[in-house]
């Protein structure tokens, strides 16, 4: 399974999103710090879910992040977040 793929199943399985998009931006960042041959270390994800609604941008961020969990995290070396409720 990719980073890519872990990323959609916790992200599902954690907030069941109407919207959810997971790009892999890893070319982009070829010779730059903590990029990694193979890809799998930049990632961009748009997530969209009702459960987002009441908490505040920081929430969300550390949501997501909790979903994700600290073994996938150390994992990714850049996750950009676009999350909305």
């Amino acid at each position: 399974m990719t980073v890519a793929d872990e990323i959609a199943e916790r992200l599902t399985a954690a907030f069941s999103p109407r919207e959810l998009q997971v790009v892999d931006d890893s070319e982009k960042h070829r010779g730059h710090a903590g990029y990694q041959e193979g890809g799998e270390s930049h990632f961009n994800v748009r997530i969209a879910a009702d459960s987002f609604a009441d908490m505040s941008r920081l929430a969300r961020h550390r949501a997501v992040h909790a979903a994700l969990g600290p073994e996938l995290i150390g994992r990714i070396h850049a996750l950009a977040l676009d999350i909305s409720a």
